[in-house]
């Protein structure tokens, strides 16, 4: 698994990485015959579940970032 994948952001994954992993190491043939599929379609599904609350919460932060900044530039355009 790439070592990125492994963060603290995406422990809601970790079971399927470590299934996924699991299977893997069962050898090539068994990676070649498709034979790890599933447990990499419900890894890929569950890392874009936390994408996306991810996403989202960053898109929150930055529009009340942008609230802050702009009641500060008001304040300064009163006080001019």
């Amino acid at each position: 698994m790439h070592p990125l994948l492994h963060t603290k952001d995406n422990t809601a994954c970790e079971d399927l990485m470590v299934a996924l992993e699991q299977c893997h190491a069962k050898g090539f043939l068994w990676k070649s015959m498709g034979m790890c599929n599933d447990e990499k379609a419900l890894l890929t599904a569950c890392l874009k579940t936390e994408r996306i609350k991810m996403q989202s919460t960053n898109r929150n932060g930055v529009a009340d970032k942008k609230d802050i900044i702009r009641q500060k530039w008001k304040e300064i355009d009163e006080n001019s």
